[in-house]
């Protein structure tokens, strides 16, 4: 995701087509794993709730019908902080409206860095333990984002410096990932475009991260915006994350709506199809209607007609485009 003020396989899948009665997803369709051999599963679209609200909190559950409606099948939830919400309370929203929260997105701001110093590393292992303890009431299956340093942190260090930091937040991901998988939850680690982050950029650095860990739970989280920024290539670079991708973002090369901008679209939705992916597909745009997102995120302007349009047309779009 990236912003300042901001899934190994889950057990116990069914088929993912298979609905209750009215309409609403089976508690197995909404924490299928990603890619269990012998199970039939298919993408789901998402939204993240940025596009509308910061921060989020039980009021904010009002906008589920609304969302429904439109045709999101999965909820991102951004938990800005734990004591906004009341993850029973979301749940029994979620359920009411035949949704489910497929992501909460860990929320990094200065205070909370796995390479920072002892009490920012501390405070950002607690904070997302506690979402972790969030997501088993909320029934979620992936905390994801830029999980390892507080977003906006870009400075250039020296090498060896550069190396400390690494082995930080290896030690802090491996302690997290551990307590995912007691769990049974997985955790997106997503790069980020430089401007947001100096330590993991790249697909390559990512996969790197993934593999010093060690964890099955560890997997990437990979987002159009930073890859047309970063990625020589987005659909090599999917292609290249294979079966550690686990959670995708979809929005356009401005941030904006997805499909009206120059990002090869097709070459994408081939590499998704090529890697077998069968996550979520969440769009996460921003507009200056929420004015504390639109300033982490640098939305000096009006690049949609309305929050609707980039979330009706691009679901349209997305759908169209990589079913």
């Amino acid at each position: 995701m990236g912003l300042q003020t901001r899934r190994s396989s889950l057990k116990g899948a069914a088929n993912p087509d298979r609905r209750t009665v009215n309409g609403t997803l089976n508690e197995q369709q909404a924490r299928r794993p990603l890619g269990t051999k012998g199970t039939v599963v298919t993408m789901r679209f998402g939204i993240n709730t940025f596009l509308f609200t910061s921060p989020f909190t039980n009021d904010s559950t009002k906008l589920f019908k609304t969302f429904k409606r439109w045709g999101f099948e999965t909820i991102e939830i951004p938990i800005e902080d734990p004591s906004h919400i009341d993850p029973a309370h979301v749940k029994a929203e979620l359920d009411k409206h035949g949704l489910v929260c497929g992501s909460v997105c860990a929320c990094l701001g200065p205070d909370r860095d796995l390479r920072g110093n002892a009490e920012q590393q501390k405070t950002a292992f607690n904070y997302m333990t506690q979402l972790l303890d969030q997501m088993v009431v909320l029934d979620c299956p992936s905390l994801i984002g830029p999980v390892y340093s507080s977003v906006g942190r870009a400075d250039a260090v020296p090498a060896d410096e550069y190396k400390q930091q690494w082995a930080t937040v290896v030690k802090n991901l491996r302690s997290l990932c551990a307590q995912a998988e007691k769990r049974d939850r997985q955790i997106c680690m997503e790069p980020l475009n430089r401007f947001e982050s100096d330590f993991i950029n790249t697909v390559d650095q990512g996969m790197k991260m993934v593999r010093d860990v060690g964890s099955p739970v560890l997997k990437l989280h990979l987002d159009t915006f930073h890859m047309n920024i970063e990625q020589k290539n987005q659909a090599a670079a999917i292609r290249k994350a294979g079966k550690l991708l686990g959670h995708f973002h979809a929005c356009g090369s401005d941030r904006g709506t997805p499909g009206g901008d120059h990002i090869d679209w097709p070459s994408i939705a081939k590499a998704l199809k090529a890697v077998r992916y069968n996550g979520d597909v969440v769009i996460e745009s921003f507009t200056q209607d929420v004015k504390v997102i639109a300033r982490a995120a640098a939305i000096w302007r009006k690049i949609e007609p309305s929050r609707e349009d980039i979330a009706v047309k691009g679901l349209k779009f997305l759908k169209k485009a990589l079913k």
